[in-house]
């Protein structure tokens, strides 16, 4: 999927997909591919997403093969990366997600083109990140990955019983097959989709265009909603709305960052007043309680 459009409704349908055949014979010896133009990078716990343009592709769809992506140290004193690269693995996607690493330890990332020839592009721009644990940025993977351990999301889970928002009981991450998960997410042959799971969870795309960040889901739709499964688009909304009994509804909000081929990474609010559909960011107090 290389194209972004807007988010699509899960229909159980039959497609079809049709294929092309290249005959390199036919063709004259490929040039060196260029490198991606540019690179970017989500700072996640433990791990850095990677995404960047995918012109290579674009310009020589038939001479492309695939993206290889190289990591080494990064110094912050002296703003440079290190000379000794490392490979952290191949795509044909123009997104790439780096796990196992040190939280708090500086990184430098490139990325090549290989052509179908193996010959390997110059690098791109080089980004440098460092992960961070409590990051902004969820990281949700598809209930077919890790056995469906990080698939699911829970806005609110009042695990005392006590009736008030505890900071631990926020933006938790759990099994997608669980009955305490307000949505998870899965895949198909065309992307990832947002599912709503437990009861009385029901959803709804977020306008008709994507926003600039979560806050801009200023008030909760009034209807709308279903428990119909949405596509999860990079830059794009959604909107949830929870029935817990109580008389009255919930409100908890997504804005999808980037989407990967086995996960999405995302921002989120909640409303801690039921019946409040006025949303805002939930910032998690530090260590100091500030």
């Amino acid at each position: 999927m290389r194209s972004l459009l807007a988010p699509r409704l899960l229909l159980l349908a039959t497609m079809g997909a049709a294929t092309a055949c290249y005959d390199r014979a036919t063709t004259a010896p490929p040039v060196q591919l260029p490198a991606p133009a540019t690179l970017t990078s989500i700072s996640l716990n433990s791990a850095v997403h990677l995404q960047w343009s995918d012109n290579p592709f674009e310009q020589y769809p038939n001479d492309f093969s695939y993206y290889r992506v190289y990591s080494t140290s990064y110094s912050l004193d002296d703003d440079l990366c290190g000379a000794s690269w490392s490979v952290e693995g191949t795509t044909v996607a123009p997104s790439f997600l780096v796990g196992a690493l040190a939280n708090g330890v500086p990184m430098c990332f490139a990325v090549t083109t290989v052509s179908l020839d193996g010959t390997e592009s110059t690098r791109s721009p080089l980004r440098n990140d460092t992960p961070r644990p409590d990051g902004q940025n969820v990281l949700v993977f598809t209930i077919d990955t890790l056995a469906g351990a990080q698939s699911g999301f829970r806005f609110w889970l009042d695990a005392n019983g006590n009736g008030q928002v505890d900071v631990n009981e926020l933006g938790l991450v759990g099994p997608g097959n669980s009955s305490t998960a307000d949505f998870y997410v899965m895949r198909d042959a065309t992307g990832c989709w947002l599912v709503p799971q437990r009861g009385g969870v029901t959803m709804q795309v977020y306008g008709s265009a994507p926003i600039t960040d979560v806050t801009s889901i200023d008030i909760a739709p009034n209807g709308g909603y279903s428990r119909n499964a949405y596509e999860a688009v990079p830059l794009w909304g959604y909107v949830f709305q929870t029935d817990d009994g109580i008389g009255f509804y919930k409100y908890g909000a997504v804005r999808v960052s980037a989407v990967g081929s086995g996960y999405v990474i995302f921002d989120w609010s909640y409303q801690t007043d039921p019946g409040n559909p006025e949303l805002r960011v939930v910032h998690r107090p530090n260590a100091g309680g500030e």
